[in-house]
């Protein structure tokens, strides 16, 4: 089992976990109209959740997704108690879908022309962290669209489990609130049309989108109390550059690895991707049912309406979140006023008890990856 020891998050709902927590459990929303970021562009309704201190990510010397990592990264190693001299070694893996893309022109900096093709690059954005900390581990950026930053603690894990580090840092950073990437999403036809921020609703049109930064540390060493990754798993669809099957088959499959592996554990809970398209909150159910087999009910904890859809920072933002509340033996609450998906799921309204079982986090990447964890306290 990997420990998870250090969290950092921020997004448009706060700056830090228990800021995130407390919002949440007021029945908050980090979402408003994306005109108040981008003023000048015709998104119509478009609500957004965006990071207000807009200097964490200015740095003349990194690219705007780096210098975010960065904050992240300090924030995560001063909450787990240890030292860059004590990470020392210690691998540093990212996930973001696309890196600094786009970023170079970002409001209000001015860059160093030598650092131009670096700040192009998505290996940046971990190898910023290892440069200005002195970590000579291992680095490693993960693009697999929205599922990068929950491969990241799967590949993470991977190191750990081998023995390969002592310890992880795990990076989920996205920016995608800038016009460029506005307009391919538009284009795509992914994001909401109607406003509806409720993925499990008959008439979700699609997602609200959302800049977040997050870090966690991870070790292999065991310690009582803290949350703990208990597995990984990924697959390919092989189907769609753009969706997934309706009968979510490749999700399913993955789900039914991780369910076998997880033989004799009771699966209460998961967190979904439940990124807000119709279709995929439909295939994503189709897949939990017909993989999970549930005999009592399952609680479901979906995150993106309280931070809008992070895209390859959501994966490791919603675990962040996740072993926030597990640190205290509970689950997040749901946005209040949610659809219901029929049984048997459940979405409640407040932090539930999590003791003695496991929870599975799901991320699903456009152009059909799908990635499991599995969670336990």
């Amino acid at each position: 089992m990997i420990n998870i020891l250090g969290i950092s998050t921020l997004s448009g709902l706060g700056d830090t976990p228990d800021e995130h927590a407390s919002k949440m459990e007021e029945g908050l929303t980090g979402l408003r109209p994306i005109t108040g970021l981008l003023e000048g562009f015709d998104y119509g309704d478009l609500q957004a959740g965006w990071i207000q201190d807009r200097s964490l990510l200015l740095s003349r010397k990194w690219a705007p997704a780096s210098a975010l990592a960065l904050h992240c990264a300090l924030e995560a190693i001063e909450d787990a108690g240890l030292s860059p001299v004590d990470l020392k070694h210690a691998a540093i893996i990212a996930g973001s879908s696309r890196g600094n893309a786009y970023l170079t022109d970002w409001p209000g900096r001015r860059p160093f022309k030598l650092m131009a093709a670096s700040n192009s690059m998505h290996g940046e954005i971990a190898s910023s962290v290892s440069i200005e900390l002195g970590i000579t581990g291992p680095w490693q950026t993960i693009a697999s669209g929205c599922a990068a930053s929950l491969d990241a603690v799967g590949y993470a894990k991977m190191l750990l489990d081998a023995g390969i580090v002592k310890f992880a840092i795990v990076l989920g950073v996205e920016l995608p609130l800038v016009p460029e990437i506005i307009s391919h999403y538009q284009h795509t036809g992914v994001l909401t049309t109607n406003g509806i921020n409720d993925p499990y609703h008959a008439e979700t049109s699609g997602f609200s989108p959302g800049e977040a930064g997050t870090a966690l540390v991870l070790s292999s060493e065991e310690v009582s109390g803290a949350p703990k990754i208990t597995g990984y798993w990924c697959n390919s669809d092989a189907d769609s550059p753009i969706g997934m099957p309706s009968d979510g088959r490749g999700l399913r499959s993955c789900l039914e690895q991780a369910v076998g592996q997880l033989e004799g554990k009771r699966i209460t809970a998961v967190c979904p991707h439940a990124s807000g398209t119709l279709l995929h909150a439909q295939a994503e159910q189709a897949a939990l049912v017909s993989a999970l087999k549930p005999k009592e009910l399952i609680s479901l904890h979906p995150l993106k309406p309280f931070t809008g859809h992070s895209v390859g920072a959501s994966g490791a933002l919603d675990t962040a979140l996740l072993a926030h509340y597990m640190r205290s033996h509970q689950l997040p609450p749901n946005l209040p006023d949610l659809s219901v998906p029929a049984e048997p799921f459940t979405l409640p309204q407040n932090p539930v008890s999590f003791r003695d079982a496991t929870l599975l986090k799901v991320a699903v990447g456009m152009g059909g990856h799908n990635s499991v964890i599995s969670m336990e306290v």
